[in-house]
């Protein structure tokens, strides 16, 4: 099992699409970082030799920003929205859509389950 960026990506899968186990590499790319260094995408990742594996980890080091140090900078921009206090932030703040969505009958993947709330008696 090949250890890149400090995730064990899938042998048996294509180099290609394991590199998109990477947090922060999608398809692009991992096509970008096969031709920098000079990898066949149609290849297995158990098919690789150590030197190649070494040069795919070199060329994610030096160009992309990927796992931990990723994440922390999303957390931080996320946070200085929230300390900023505006739109955006106060949207994080409550737990609402941030981009404009409508909330009377959807998000609830934002806003959680379902809170009921009971007629008022008469």
């Amino acid at each position: 099992m090949a250890r890149i960026a400090g995730v064990n990506i899938p042998t048996a899968k294509r180099i290609e699409v394991a590199l998109t186990y990477i947090f922060g590499i999608g398809r692009k790319t991992a096509q970008d970082i096969l031709n920098k260094s000079g990898i066949s995408f149609d290849k297995r990742v158990h098919q690789l030799s150590e030197d190649e594996v070494a040069k795919i980890r070199e060329v994610i080091d030096r160009d992309h920003v990927v796992e931990g140090e990723l994440r922390r900078d999303v957390v931080v921009n996320i946070k200085r929205l929230m300390d900023l206090g505006c739109y955006r932030g106060l949207r994080h703040r409550k737990g609402l859509p941030v981009r404009g969505q409508s909330t009377k009958q959807n998000a609830r993947t934002r806003k959680g389950k379902r809170k009921t709330v009971a007629n008022k008696k008469k």
